[in-house]
């Protein structure tokens, strides 16, 4: 008899028989193609298979089929075959298979008071995000599906672990790290955090419960002042307010580094010609450094997002950082007429102007390379160095490629009923698509990025602005060095449009990091590549005149 088979997709896609861990095919469709098969637990239509993975003109039943002789090769047994494959239709037989996923859905529906120890035991089968890092960014409908099905392990798994914490209230300290992990899967709920407290004051740590306060209080500040001030008061109500150390400002860094991090922003309000309040901050001491802005700022969130806070500590280090949160987004005004990206360049000269800038360093990142061309071009006399990350000359629309554009269509037609949604099923699709290798908490943050800066509305128009852009005819005109990035798999951006930027831009300096993901996260070895690059090149002096080169 053959070993039992056990299929993990909560966290890496793991299959094993027996204690064998088995080797995956290394096709990441073929791995999304089983997991699609056993999660659904029904025949599907080749077609719709077709459809699903291999929307090309050549040959997707081709594909299919070496997918599934992989497959077979892998999980079929000498008398039982587990891949079903009729002249239409192709199944998995998942009978006797140890699928987690749904064996923590059917003990759960099963039993709602199940025993303690499988209790514990179905929690730990939840070791990260459903099919974790399995993203196909050529395959929306497919990312779609499995956004939806992340969300219901995420929701499931809350249910487990509230259950877990209300059986062991009596034990607090076996409590705690099941407490910890809702917060993890609920970074901004406000009883998550109230829990926390509660079971660190009960367990007699009120060291670890004041940090934790302080700690929480930032986070859910972030979300809502509502439930920040609801934490104070439980706190206080649990006798802990002259222990207590006080929430961090909405402003300020939280202190994770030690006091030489925690760097105090000003953040103040300027007017764009059209009327349009826009809102910029000033932070860190030295030569000027100017961040064009790009989609889904929030000058006060990013402080603590783990997807930007590396990003502000290193700009800010050796140089007065302005930054500023583009009109319809962030703290800046959302409802506005104008949103083009005129407009843009427009917002960047006011911010400049209010922050009385003579000379500087303009940072473009994303849509905001473009921006920061277009100002460079205007404004030569200003400009002493341009850092330009992973942008691009012209949009999506503009450089034609039909896959992409259907994509990006596809996509952007979900905006307006899914971005403003409670459930972030939609917003996940974005976030694995910018940061595909983010971990659990950076997609989370993601996720509340896209939530908390812009309304579905806006996020529509911006969009459709950002895919007509073309400054293509601009780049020969910029004069001043240039220092152009991009990693070399970046799934939001393609590579190749930084190399027209700097094939375009005179005497510019490329380099190409190695990375998927669109926005450079501290732990990627991409990250000191480009600190080192940035203040290489900022330490030169604007009339270097260096020739151009490619790293």
């Amino acid at each position: 008899m053959p070993a039992h088979l056990t299929l993990r997709l909560l966290g890496d896609i793991e299959i094993a028989r027996g204690s064998e861990r088995l080797t995956l095919p290394a096709s990441k469709k073929t791995r999304a193609l089983l997991a699609y098969l056993a999660v659904t637990a029904k025949p599907h239509r080749r077609e719709r298979l077709c459809s699903l993975f291999w929307n090309v003109p050549d040959d997707p039943r081709g594909a299919l089929r070496w997918s599934l002789s992989k497959l077979r090769g892998l999980v079929d047994e000498p008398d039982r075959p587990r891949i079903v494959g009729e002249r239409d239709t192709v199944a998995f037989d998942s009978d006797g298979v140890e699928i987690d996923v749904l064996a923590a859905r059917r003990r759960v529906a099963a039993d709602g008071n199940l025993p303690l120890a499988e209790l514990k035991d179905t929690a730990a089968l939840f070791r990260g995000e459903f099919l974790e890092g399995l993203d196909l960014e050529t395959c929306p409908e497919f990312e779609a599906w499995r956004a939806a099905e992340r969300e219901e392990a995420r929701s499931l798994h809350r249910r487990i672990l509230i259950a877990l914490i209300d059986r062991l209230s009596a034990t607090p300290a076996e409590a705690l790290p099941y407490a910890r992990a809702l917060i993890g899967i609920e970074p901004y709920a406000f009883a998550a955090h109230e829990t926390l407290l509660k079971l660190l004051v009960a367990a007699g740590r009120p060291r670890e419960a004041e940090e934790q306060f302080a700690a929480s209080s930032r986070m859910l500040a972030e979300a809502s002042t509502r439930s920040a001030h609801a934490l104070g008061e439980a706190w206080r109500a649990l006798g802990r307010a002259t222990a207590a150390p006080p929430a961090a400002a909405p402003n300020s860094l939280p202190d994770r580094q030690g006091p030489a991090f925690r760097r105090a922003q000003t953040i103040r309000f300027c007017t764009a010609s059209d009327g349009v309040r826009i809102a910029y901050s000033t932070v860190g001491h030295g030569p000027p450094l100017v961040k064009a802005a790009n989609w889904l700022n929030h000058l006060e969130f990013d402080w603590e997002s783990p997807l930007w806070r590396h990003w502000m500590q290193e700009l800010s280090r050796d140089h007065m950082l302005v930054r500023y949160d583009e009109r319809g987004n962030g703290l800046s005004d959302w409802d506005v007429a104008d949103i083009s990206f005129e407009a843009f360049v427009r917002d960047l000269e006011t911010v400049v102007d209010a922050a009385g800038l003579d000379r500087f360093t303009l940072l473009g990142i994303s849509q905001g390379v473009a921006v920061s061309i277009a100002y460079a071009v205007r404004h030569p006399e200003r400009v002493e160095r341009l850092v330009l990350y992973a942008g691009y000359l012209r949009g999506w629309r503009e450089r034609g490629n039909p896959d992409e554009i259907e994509r990006r269509e596809a996509m952007s037609r979900l905006i307006l009923p899914g971005w403003g949604q409670d459930n972030p099923a939609f917003r996940q699709i974005f976030a694995t698509f910018y940061i595909p290798e983010g971990t659990p908490e950076q997609m989370q943050w993601f996720n509340e990025l896209l939530r908390i800066t812009t309304s579905p509305a806006n996020a529509k128009r911006l969009v459709d602005v950002f895919s007509r852009i073309n400054v293509s005819e601009l780049a020969s005109r910029v004069r001043v060095p240039a220092l152009v990035l991009h990693c070399r798999h970046d799934a939001g951006i393609p590579f190749d449009q930084s190399r027209a930027i700097a094939a375009a831009i005179p005497g510019a300096r490329f380099v190409s990091l190695e990375g998927r993901n669109h926005l450079i996260l501290q732990h990627e070895p991409a990250w000191p590549r480009f600190v080192a690059e940035v203040r290489s090149f900022l330490g030169e002096s604007a009339d270097s005149g260096d020739a151009p080169s490619q790293a």
